[in-house]
């Protein structure tokens, strides 16, 4: 009798247990759906934030900081710079400027130093015909000049050194303005126009007669020259 009652006890239990399991299934089911889209959710969030900080455009204080940062730097490099007129002489290119801050006034052909070596036939000295390179400023300025033929003239030519210094002046050769920049060296003019352009000078800077007198009268004593 027990027996026959557990029995049917179990059959009525079966249903409800089948009940209980396939409801815990359901929520099972809705939990995994539930905490799948959530992080879904929150991924594609993430994504989207990590995307618009890297292609997020520059809004205006932004740009306006950016051009303020810009204005500053370019004023600072305006103070390094040279003040005034100043002429600039690129050897390489054998090629002069004028310039006042950053525009260029006038700029033409020049010749430079050749870079030839003579030594002295004595063995005790040599000279090289290069035009210096740095900073320099005007220290005279010359109209008329005439040249006082140091030694090396004498003996690249294959004369005699004189010992009377009125021989080694010579008028015309410097052209009609000088602009002298120390230890010898002069911006002047050529008789030997055709070669402006090269590299044939014993180091100082000939350049041609209009540009010359150009440069002559827009410098002073004092004027920047800046040589490469």
């Amino acid at each position: 009798m027990f027996v026959k009652r557990a029995v049917l006890f179990v059959k009525r239990l079966v249903p409800t247990v089948k009940r209980l399991v396939l409801i815990g299934l359901k929520l099972a089911c809705i939990a995994v759906i539930l905490a799948v889209g959530c992080g879904y959710f929150l991924g594609i969030r993430d994504i989207s934030g990590w995307r618009q900080k890297i292609y997020a455009t520059p809004g205006q204080a932004d740009l306006a900081k950016s051009r303020a940062a810009n204005d500053a730097l370019k004023k600072k490099f305006e103070k390094l710079g040279p003040k005034g007129v100043y002429i600039v002489i690129d050897t390489g290119a054998n090629k002069f400027y004028l310039k006042k801050g950053t525009e260029i006034v006038r700029q033409g052909i020049v010749s430079t130093g050749s870079g030839d070596i003579l030594p002295d036939p004595s063995g005790k000295r040599q000279w090289v015909f290069d035009t210096p390179r740095g900073e320099y400023t005007v220290t005279s300025k010359v109209e008329n000049p005439y040249w006082v033929k140091p030694d090396w003239a004498f003996i690249e030519e294959g004369e005699p050194i004189p010992k009377n210094k009125d021989d080694r002046v010579v008028g015309g050769e410097l052209g009609d303005y000088a602009l002298g920049f120390g230890d010898g060296y002069f911006l002047h003019g050529t008789l030997y126009t055709r070669l402006l352009g090269r590299n044939v000078t014993h180091g100082c800077v000939r350049i041609g007669d209009e540009d010359l007198k150009f440069l002559f009268k827009s410098a002073s004593i004092g004027t920047k020259i800046y040589i490469y």
